[in-house]
């Protein structure tokens, strides 16, 4: 097997140009049997295969950069890089990332995760290069998806501002995560290469350069003259505009095109943007066939793709089943996505009422604020976004929603732990960052019926912005109290005889007095649910409060509940700085009421998390529901010992 045999880009360098194919078909077949075990980004990496063995035989990586743009593309990088031992772990516990990670390899120059950000972190890297007096290239590899992101052409701008020898490479797939949408992507399906062009330019510099006198006075005046020449050969090229030169498209799977291309780039001493054509889901049909079923993918069958489904439902396909219903009966709702249509579960309902769904591409900033001008026209706009993803788009929501008091529904889909995706996807900054935002309500959901009540509240009777938040895990099972209507600030309190009649009844016709308050945000109500039946076993009456609001929160409402309790314990899956658990903590403490109940506060430690599936991850931090068993077996105990 030659892919085996590759240690390192050097090792790629030696190989006969006739081999490349067949390494090519390695390379593929190793991915996909490896995410088809793991879950991963499969279409997109199959799509790059060509192209980076191009990159990594015409570039000296690592003493040359390739900065990869979100890195969702990066797997065959990896194995082309020393990783191939490795490569099978890859997105589990204590496995390589399914992204690029700086610790990782000398080959990874940027821990990576979100879009948009390639060209930045590459001028960056290249500026201080240069100001060091190092001439190594720098070159960053961005799908025309991620140039919908505004901070993709702020750095674009600066660097034909900057005019350094800076390469970037736009894989151009037609494709962002869903099917790409705008007119970015337009204009990059209509560009063609100039050859004719680049000829002329290479021969006029040499001229031009030939003549000392020429070169020195008169640069401004040969500098139109170029630019007449390229507005006859390259009409309308955005990047010619930005400063850059343009060479493509290219086919992106024939490397031998790719090489030659590379080869002469790399001597064009200005900024250069090289246009790559590149099919997502290359080598595998049903990755071709469906890029976006197989952008983000968890497990699956390779004979034929059936991909691996929650036991029951899950949040993502509530939240699907409630906008359809809200479609239906509210001509006012629209729906928003940033190129996550199907990720967010807006897909059905953008088939179905097509006028009110927008997908705006990689752009949450602006997704926010075109929710805020909706708003003021009078519709009801719901932005569905990933919670790792709203962090973009802070400002917006303070400046463009709250201040304005405009009724925006956002919904967080991917809060709290998320599985394998690493430290860029974790969505646990969600509650600190929004909670102390005016004119803001923040919802936790527990269940697929709760899910339903809280957005039709949010949609029919809430003022001004409010966020729903939900994890990426299946729905737990439906108890009573998540039928009951909201009530603004208030939680919902399931008692012991509720969640578990036939263990209750178990203890005795008289059951216990209630010790243990578990209080968890919704996403955190399986883990609670768990430890609460652990209690019940041992004797322990337990009751939950799932926190439906988390702002407003009504103060007075949860002393009085908590007071009746020995100890409660509150799990939160965000931040304990700034969250709801440090929150309510603080009250119980300085609340007359409460001043003697025990309390402990589980949440994310100030740190970043790394892989796993969600079990895993939750405790790793002391959030899975072991943990708040202990905690609360504790918290009896310390009280007794008082």
């Amino acid at each position: 097997m030659l892919l085996s045999e590759i240690h390192s880009p050097q090792d790629l360098k030696k190989l006969p140009e006739d081999k490349l194919p067949l390494l090519a078909g390695e390379i593929r077949r190793t991915i996909i049997e490896t995410v088809s075990k793991n879950g991963g980004h499969l279409a997109s990496n199959l799509g790059v295969v060509e192209l980076t063995i191009a990159l990594h035989r015409v570039f000296n990586s690592p003493e040359d950069a390739i900065v990869w743009d979100v890195s969702h593309q990066c797997y065959a990088h990896k194995l082309l890089t020393g990783r191939y031992d490795s490569f099978s772990t890859i997105r589990t516990k204590d496995g390589i990332s399914g992204f690029t990670k700086i610790h990782e390899s000398p080959h990874d120059y940027f821990d990576a995760g979100h879009a948009s950000s390639s060209i930045s972190s590459a001028l960056g890297l290249l500026t201080a290069w240069d100001i060091a007096g190092r001439k190594d290239k720098v070159i960053a590899v961005i799908g025309d998806g991620a140039l919908t992101g505004g901070m993709a052409f702020e750095a674009l701008s600066h660097a034909g501002h900057l005019a350094k020898k800076l390469i970037v490479i736009v894989n151009d797939n037609q494709m962002s995560i869903s099917r790409n949408t705008g007119s970015i992507s337009r204009y990059l399906s209509r560009l063609t290469m100039s050859t004719s062009y680049q000829r002329f330019r290479y021969l006029f510099d040499k001229l031009v350069d030939s003549i000392p006198y020429i070169n020195r006075h008169i640069g401004k005046v040969i500098y139109r003259i170029k630019r007449s020449l390229k507005g006859l050969f390259l009409t309308n090229n955005l990047f010619v505009d930005f400063g850059f030169e343009y060479v493509g498209p290219l086919n992106g799977h024939n490397i031998e095109q790719l090489e030659q291309t590379l080869l002469r780039v790399k001597k064009i001493p200005r900024p250069v943007v090289v246009h790559v054509v590149t099919k997502k889901g290359k080598g595998y049909s049903p990755a071709e066939n469906n890029p976006s079923a197989f952008h983000g993918v968890g497990p699956f069958n390779i004979s034929d793709g059936i991909v691996e489904k929650f036991d029951s439902m899950s949040f993502t396909e509530a939240f699907s089943h409630a906008m359809m219903e809200l479609g239906k009966t509210n001509p006012k709702v629209a729906a928003i996505t940033a190129a996550m249509s199907k990720g967010t579960g807006l897909d059905a309902f953008g088939r179905h009422y097509k006028n009110r769904f927008f997908d705006v591409g990689i752009a949450e900033e602006h997704a926010v604020t075109f929710a805020g001008g909706l708003a003021a026209g009078g519709l009801v706009p719901v932005v569905a976004i990933y919670s790792t993803f709203i962090q973009r788009s802070i400002d917006q929501i303070i400046e463009d929603i709250a201040l304005q008091e405009r009724h925006v529904v956002l919904a967080l889909d991917r809060a709290g732990a998320v599985p394998s995706d690493g430290e860029t996807h974790q969505g646990i900054f969600d509650i600190a960052l929004l909670r102390s935002i005016p004119n803001l309500t923040l919802l936790s959901v527990s269940s697929a019926k709760d899910l339903s009540l809280c957005l039709n509240w949010a949609v029919e009777n809430a003022k001004g912005a409010v966020v729903l938040r939900w994890a990426k895990n299946s729905c737990p099972s439906e108890v009573e109290a998540f039928s009951k209507p909201l009530q603004n600030g208030r939680g919902l309190l399931i008692r012991a005889n509720e969640y578990a009649p036939a263990l209750e009844a178990s203890l005795g016709a008289e059951p216990p007095e209630a010790k243990v308050l578990l209080v968890c945000t919704g996403s955190m109500f399986g883990e609670n649910l768990t430890a609460a039946r652990s209690l019940l076993l041992k004797g322990i009456n337990t009751d939950i409060y799932a926190l439906r609001f988390i702002k407003p929160f009504d103060e007075s409402y949860f002393t009085s509940i908590a007071s009746r309790y020995r100890a409660v314990v509150i799990s939160e899956d965000g931040m304990k700085s700034g969250g709801i658990a440090e929150y309510i903590q603080l009250l119980l403490y300085s609340s007359s009421y409460t001043k003697n109940v025990k309390t402990k506060v589980l949440t994310f430690p100030d740190d970043f998390v790394h892989n796993g599936n969600r079990e895993q991850i939750l405790k790793s931090v002391g959030l899975d529901s072991d943990s708040i068993l202990k905690a609360s077996l504790s918290l009896l105990e310390e009280g007794e010992g008082n």
